[in-house]
């Protein structure tokens, strides 16, 4: 499997030798460099290839909320970011969530968080892979041109009840957002990841993190919505109970 190139972005000279050590030691990710300024870091990203940025946001010059918006403008690569900053104000970090950050990991931090996130971060994106990396037969096809929803093909587990879920969760899952994302899955019927995280006050990928657990309980079901243009979305559910 190829690595996860990653690139550090952190004005204190010591804090960014300590997560590019962090990262050089955490298998499956690969330094791609270590800069200290927004500019810097919009720099290696236009000519290095980038898919990671373990992003702060108090930078010289370019903050990283700049850099974000950036970023994500009309014809740049997609890049995934992680902020990680001491910055936990309301308007930051609502800033970094609405420019899809894969996660937001505050200042200080231990190095098992650091792993546990970055690990997190990987199994996400080997789901999300997975699934665009799927084919479809010409019945879902037929499907998706009429504009249907097609379930996606993914092995069901033994249902398991919304409320049962909360317990019992696997190590890095806490009850609180647990709580909060089927909370929004039972406001909005179904949605994206993206629409769940940011009504459960979270990011995309934390969101997702979340969803795979329940589509692995039974819990939720998963399908994919075609739209006009780009790869299909995935929907999430919950499931119908069982009698």
């Amino acid at each position: 499997m190829t690595s996860i190139r990653t690139l550090v972005v952190d004005d204190d000279p010591a804090a960014g030798r300590l997560h590019a050590g962090y990262v050089e030691t955490e298998p499956g990710f690969s330094l791609i460099a270590t800069v200290d300024s927004g500019r810097a870091a919009l720099n290696v990203v236009e000519h290095a290839p980038v898919d990671l940025v373990l992003l702060d946001i108090n930078l010289p010059g370019i903050s990283g909320i700049e850099v974000l918006h950036r970023l994500r403008r009309a014809g740049v690569r997609p890049v995934d970011v992680i902020v990680i900053s001491s910055s936990r104000d309301r308007v930051t970090v609502r800033q970094a969530l609405s420019a899809q950050v894969a996660d937001y990991l505050v200042k200080p931090f231990s190095r098992e968080a650091f792993s546990q996130r970055l690990r997190a971060y990987g199994e996400a994106r080997s789901v999300t892979r997975a699934v665009n990396e799927d084919r479809f037969g010409q019945q879902e096809i037929d499907s998706m041109m009429r504009g249907g929803a097609v379930a996606a093909r993914t092995p069901p587990g033994p249902r398991v009840a919304a409320d049962a879920v909360v317990q019992g969760l696997p190590k890095g899952l806490s009850v609180p957002t647990m709580e909060l994302v089927l909370q929004v899955l039972r406001e909005q019927g179904s949605a994206t990841a993206r629409e769940i995280g940011e009504g459960a006050g979270t990011s995309r990928a934390t969101a997702r993190r979340y969803l795979e657990h329940l589509n692995e309980r039974g819990t939720v079901d998963v399908s994919h919505r075609y739209g006009g243009q780009g790869r299909p979305e995935l929907l999430y559910r919950l499931a119908p109970p069982t009698t």
